[in-house]
């Protein structure tokens, strides 16, 4: 037997989606502003993430430390250009043009994958970059 979703379970899937993905802005917003409480606070207390180059980091302590520092960019600001959401998850694809630590000056493609908590908060968050490396 096939099943349709009725009109009346169709808003609560689409406003889903919507918080997901507005929940994704705001942590860009954030990060782009310098406020590692606030992004940290996106994320569930065991959350992880995994970045190219860095161990995978779980847990805010771990979350605060990298972006306190660890991260090798200074300052920039993410464009994100795709999000599109799906049950629990939402991929974005962007772009990030910065600065490093270093005084270099950055501009890249980006893609992340985060995965929702019920109440939208990130239990786990995955970057790649567009990068020649292989």
């Amino acid at each position: 037997m096939t099943t349709f979703a009725t009109p009346a379970t169709v808003p609560s899937a689409v406003s889903a989606a919507e918080a997901g993905v507005a929940a994704v802005h705001r942590y860009y917003q954030l990060v782009d502003a310098g406020d590692v409480a606030g992004l940290v606070a996106l994320f569930t207390p065991s959350a992880s993430y995994h970045r190219p180059g860095y161990a995978p980091m779980v847990g805010h302590a771990a979350m605060t430390a990298f972006y306190s520092g660890a991260r090798v960019i200074r300052e920039g600001a993410h464009t994100v250009t795709t999000a599109v959401a799906a049950g629990d998850q939402v991929a974005v694809h962007g772009r990030f043009a910065g600065t490093l630590h270093t005084g270099e000056e950055v501009a890249l493609r980006f893609a992340d994958f985060f995965h929702l908590a019920p109440d939208t908060r990130f239990t786990r968050r995955d970057t790649f970059f567009f990068a020649p490396l292989v």
